[in-house]
């Protein structure tokens, strides 16, 4: 309550829209000063537009991982490996044979519709129901009652083995993948722009490569996948059966130093004003930029590595979450800053429209069904309304 009243107190009890922004220096903007600044003004536009059930002492504040007490950190990664032991829900009619746990739904819930939340009107909108959906199992199965903690990887852009989230320790989220040396360069062509000819990217391989080496989730087990990506006709038994393997990293500071820097961050932010423009290059979507091909997003899935680099299954990585929740809070910041103006979508229901589907509208539902119920598009947007948000980042 006391950090409420100082917040509304420091930007008055009315927010105009848009927020009129500071001009911050470069400096400010390439040592993160101004990505703070800009979540502040946003945490004081949202919490003008409490309503419904999300009354002040129930909002959530997501943190970064790192301001978290070690306790906390520690209460955190106990309740993921307690939804990691929690029995699946999902029907036993033989649709997804490989889910045991809750852990295998989630990926589950993100596998099938890969190809409906990415390069679409609804990635945006629709991770940030799947986020909601594990912030939610977390309270209800396993008690972690605190907001869901997010990773800012500008704080990592010179040693991703060194951070917080990642070293080994007992407070993390497990290390690096065991060194396999002598790998050649990843080297991406990514097809669907203006141009026939492919957008090629290339960058060196990671420092790991193998399963977890040390670490709370160094025993993960992913069962789900791997997904053929190269047209490969597949059954829900090859791609949804029981499959047990480790799970794999291969940290990179590469893709963070060339994506996912603050500049990136705070630039895409102060860039675009409107959201195809602006999802566009957070997606790297080919469609809108061929000078940025990977974006905000996928430089943290490339800079984790190992599964994370798999577009389907990459949840049974806990470090999905904290990117992916990250991506929401600049989503977040970006609209609360002309949140009026800033509640639409763009684009249609299928991955770079392929195949051809109709526009999505606001008018449209989302779901992550049978963990959470559909809900209309709009409704995703306000975060502190109570239908069914209550949280902001700080």
């Amino acid at each position: 309550m006391q950090f409420l009243s100082a917040l509304l107190l420091a930007g008055g009890l009315a927010i105009a829209s848009p927020i009129n922004i500071p001009n911050y220096a470069q400096a400010a903007i390439d040592s993160g000063l101004a990505l703070k600044g800009l979540n502040a003004l946003a945490t004081i536009s949202a919490l003008t537009r409490t309503g419904g059930t999300c009354t002040p002492n129930k909002i959530k504040y997501r943190r970064e991982w790192r301001t978290l007490s070690k306790p906390d950190r520690r209460k955190f990664i106990a309740a993921v490996k307690c939804l990691q032991g929690k029995p699946s829900v999902l029907p036993k009619d033989g649709t997804v044979p490989g889910a045991i746990t809750l852990w295998d739904d989630l990926a589950y819930a993100h596998a099938w519709r890969t190809f409906f939340v990415h390069v679409s009107a609804t990635f945006l909108v629709w991770h940030r129901y799947f986020l909601f959906t594990y912030e939610s199992l977390l309270e209800t199965e396993c008690g972690w009652t605190q907001g869901l903690p997010y990773w800012e990887w500008g704080l990592d852009e010179n040693n991703v083995r060194g951070s917080p989230l990642f070293d080994g320790s007992d407070t993390s989220i497990g290390s690096d993948g065991i060194f396999i040396p002598g790998r050649p360069d990843f080297i991406l062509d990514i097809i669907g722009g203006p141009n026939p000819e492919p957008v090629r990217v290339v960058f060196p391989p990671g420092t790991g490569g193998g399963c977890i080496e040390r670490g709370p989730f160094k025993d993960t087990v992913v069962r789900l996948g791997p997904f053929p990506l190269d047209g490969t006709p597949w059954t829900n038994e090859t791609v949804y059966g029981n499959n047990p393997r480790c799970l794999d990293r291969d940290l990179n500071t590469n893709p963070i130093k060339r994506w996912s820097t603050f500049r990136n961050s705070t630039e895409l932010i102060l860039s675009y004003d409107n959201i195809r423009e602006f999802q566009g290059f957070l997606e790297g979507d080919p469609r809108v930029t061929t000078e940025k091909p990977i974006g905000v997003h996928g430089g943290g899935h490339w800079a984790v590595g190992g599964i994370t680099r798999d577009p389907v299954i990459s949840p049974y990585d806990p470090a999905f979450y904290f990117h992916h929740n990250q991506l929401d809070r600049i989503y977040w910041i970006w609209q609360n800053l002309d949140f009026n103006n800033r509640k639409d979508v763009f684009g249609t229901g299928t991955w770079g429209n392929v195949p051809p589907s109709p526009n999505v509208t606001v008018e449209d539902f989302i779901d992550v069904l049978p963990h959470q119920p559909a809900i209309k598009i709009k409704d995703s947007m306000n975060t502190v309304s109570g239908a069914p948000f209550c949280y902001v980042y700080v």
